[in-house]
């Protein structure tokens, strides 16, 4: 069953009325908004053979915002109507107290529309899904007689939005998203190992449930718990790191992303902060923030502040050009706001936040850079890791890497950890392949306990004197 359209200034609220207690609670501040939300999303796990989850979750809700120099009001709630926005309010004054601010220029609107209206839930019936999950488990199943067990997931869900703001500018978009993911155990010899992959996008369900699709996850979900069957202890040390393109740029997102975004640095609390203009990495290194790549995962129409997204140089040539900024800290920094105010729900204020990061391609064919390592290790996928914004410093380990001798890559390594900071990395790397390419769809990002959807992207790329923890000599 397909949802009516959320219309919440026809359902639940009074546009004029939602507007005039807007105003009064933004009087004498210098920014805010009224974010109204519904959110709907299912998902749908069988795990070796068993639904072993299937949940749908709905919720709506707003969220009351004024702003004034460094301080924020903000309340929200779950209940859209014109008493619940009357008592928050009574909170979001709060920060404004006697006001003196004015009001920062209204965002520009856009029509631009980065992705589909339709509800990806909508593209098969709950059976017809459990039926899709069945078939990849009996298709996994029949690729190797080492599987031992499979899991497949369905997600899906749609975001709509509604903001208004003081000035009577109104903006409405529809966020569809879904994903598809194949993990697989295998045993040989009583060793167990995992491989995963998964996809997806701003998009419905219907292009992840194409066989041509599918069938390749589990194949390279496959191929991974294979390779990491044969692999060795990783070498410990400082050594070449050869990355891999596509989903490696989660390192790139970690390590340096963060500390590109405003807050950070007008707090100064970033590695990168006062360093605007300067070369903060090798030559040849240019690094963007896109949010208005088409179905894409991190991709926003605009943002939560209704600040249209753009494609935002940071990086340019090894010089650092550019921030990320929502609208109050671009104001406090004096510069443009650059359609990166996010946030995870209605009950969060929205913050710097990255959309799609990725790097430009170099040059060099990503063979010759492999060919050019005499000893060390190429990852080509990567799990968790953790950085600390204040230094840049990051570990992260790799889900599938391989040493490399003399140019030839030998045998895969399991227990691979990469250690270094983000500000030396950049300054590092030596060679920048011209393989550029984004992630399958699969990026989350924490920030100040917020989630929202990103992509990552990146060319291989040859950095030099990482520290590699290991459990070889």
């Amino acid at each position: 069953m397909t949802e009516a359209p959320f219309r919440p200034f026809e359902t639940h609220l009074d546009e004029a009325q939602a507007l005039a207690i807007l105003r009064q609670a933004t009087h004498g501040a210098e920014d805010g908004e009224l974010f109204l939300e519904r959110k709907r999303s299912e998902a749908i796990v069988l795990d070796d053979g068993r639904v072993k989850t299937a949940s749908y979750d709905a919720s709506e809700g707003f969220g009351l915002r004024a702003v004034l120099g460094e301080v924020a009001g903000y309340a929200h709630s779950t209940e859209i109507s014109e008493a619940a926005l009357r008592r928050a309010l009574d909170t979001t004054r709060l920060a404004v107290g006697a006001g003196g601010g004015s009001m920062a220029d209204a965002p520009k609107g856009t029509n631009q529309k980065l992705y589909t209206d339709a509800d990806p839930m909508a593209d098969a019936s709950f059976a017809g899904k459990i039926d899709l999950l069945r078939e990849i488990d009996t298709f996994t199943r029949a690729l190797d007689p080492r599987i031992i067990q499979v899991s497949a997931t369905i997600a899906a869900g749609l975001q709509e939005v509604e903001i208004l703001r003081p000035e009577g500018l109104r903006l409405s978009d529809i966020r569809p998203m879904a994903r598809l993911n194949i993990s697989v155990i295998v045993e040989q010899n009583g060793r167990r190992e995992s491989g995963g992959m998964g996809g997806g996008g701003r998009y419905g369900l219907a292009r992840l449930m194409e066989p041509a699709h599918w069938q390749g996850l589990a194949r390279e979900a496959l191929r991974i718990a294979l390779v990491n069957l044969d692999a060795v202890p990783a070498p410990a040390g400082v050594m070449d790191v050869v990355l891999g393109s596509g989903w490696p740029g989660i390192l790139l997102h970690e390590a340096i992303g963060h500390g590109l975004e405003g807050d950070f640095n007008r707090k100064k609390t970033s590695a990168f902060a006062g360093l605007m203009g300067q070369q903060i990495a090798a030559k040849g290194v240019t690094v963007l923030d896109d949010g208005t790549i088409p179905d894409r995962r991190g991709s926003i129409s605009f943002d939560d502040e209704g600040t249209p997204s753009a494609k935002n140089v940071l990086i340019e040539d090894g010089k650092l050009v550019g921030y990320m900024q929502d609208r109050q800290n671009a104001r406090l920094m004096g510069v443009a706001p650059t359609g990166n105010g996010r946030r995870e729900s209605h009950a969060h204020i929205p913050m710097p936040r990255m959309t799609n990061t990725y790097m430009l391609g170099g040059n060099t064919d990503p063979g010759e850079i492999v060919a050019s390592l005499k000893d060390g290790i190429y990852a080509v996928g990567f799990g968790g890791g953790q950085v600390d914004i204040t230094n840049g410093k990051f570990v992260f380990s790799c889900t599938e890497a391989y040493r490399v001798q003399n140019g030839k890559i030998g045998a895969p390594v399991k227990g691979a950890t990469l250690i270094g900071d983000g500000a030396t990395a950049l300054q590092k790397i030596r060679a920048i392949g011209n393989d550029m390419a984004m992630d399958p769809g699969i990026g989350n990002c924490g920030k100040a306990g917020q989630w929202v959807p990103v992509g990552v992207g990146q060319p291989t790329l040859l950095i030099g004197g990482l520290t590699v923890g290991g459990s070889a000599a």
